[in-house]
């Protein structure tokens, strides 16, 4: 069974998915509430929520042991 078959990993995918969806529509919808003035155009600033949200949302792999 590879992994794109593997139920759980499936789940896991789509779970993580779900929560950096969840955490973009917060930082957008903050963003437009706040009505922050900026430069760029309204796309960069999308984008600029999105990266943002990957990376609180998504975990990254260790190459080796975390250090305690």
């Amino acid at each position: 069974m590879s992994l794109s078959d593997d139920p759980q990993e499936l789940a896991r995918r789509f779970n993580e998915d779900e929560a950096v969806w969840r955490r973009y529509r917060q930082k957008r919808e903050l963003r437009r509430l706040l009505g922050s003035p900026s430069p760029l155009p309204e796309e960069v600033l999308d984008d600029l929520d999105w990266l943002e949200a990957e990376r609180e949302c998504r975990t990254t792999p260790c190459v080796r042991k975390p250090i305690p």
